[in-house]
């Protein structure tokens, strides 16, 4: 009998994936630039989030943004009115962003003019937490209205992020979310991990999380 080849594609995947994103974290802490991938589902906040830092960070820091959409160019027109540059990447149905097309659209920045790159990655709690782009920190957007329970239906992203941010805390109180229970879960899987709460809309908690962000880039 002829002998069957295995050919495993997503061990290559993620070996290449993996010796692109160690090129661009070694490249990036040369020139002092932090990249931060923003990971969510669609509609928990990342981009309102993304706005809030740039508004109380932007005379202190350098930032640029590379949005990561499946289509539109959305997101970029609000960050780029916000006076920030921005790189659009449109994956036309791929669910996350690798580390070779971020390597594409830093290509694009001179990056020896930014201090803070943020990525905002597509919206998923699935495929983004397994992809390493090169990022120094990786940081989840969990709103109130999706529930405490997600951290039960996805672990992965909760225990590979550094830090959670917990968006639209003016909802609350809210049946569906225990700010209490979801806290004590997400430290048991992951101990290490940073949690602020905010809300976009009336600007809570948003200092807390951009002074934590502003020291550790520095």
């Amino acid at each position: 009998m002829e002998t069957i080849r295995l050919i495993e594609v997503k061990k290559e995947i993620f070996s290449d994936n993996n010796n692109c994103a160690q090129n661009i974290r070694a490249d990036l802490k040369k020139k002092n630039v932090s990249l931060v991938n923003i990971m969510a589902s669609p509609g928990s906040g990342k981009t309102s989030t993304i706005l809030q830092t740039i508004d109380k960070l932007k005379q202190e820091v350098k930032i640029a943004v590379i949005e990561g959409d499946i289509e539109s160019l959305v997101d970029s027109e609000k960050v780029t009115a916000a006076g920030v540059k921005a790189i659009q990447i449109n994956t036309g149905g791929s669910c996350h962003l690798d580390a070779v097309v971020v390597q594409r659209a830093l290509n694009n920045l001179n990056l020896e003019e930014y201090d803070l790159i943020f990525v905002e990655n597509i919206g998923n709690l699935v495929c983004p937490a397994e992809f390493d782009i090169g990022e120094r920190f990786k940081v989840m957007i969990l709103s109130v209205p999706e529930g405490d329970d997600k951290i039960l239906k996805y672990p992965l992203m909760f225990s590979v992020c550094d830090v959670l941010i917990i968006n639209k805390i003016d909802y609350l109180p809210d049946e569906g979310f225990d700010p209490a229970k979801l806290r004590e879960r997400v430290l048991k899987l992951n101990p290490n991990i940073q949690i602020f709460e905010i809300s976009c809309r009336t600007r809570a908690g948003v200092d807390a999380w951009c002074n934590w962000l502003k020291d550790h880039i520095k």
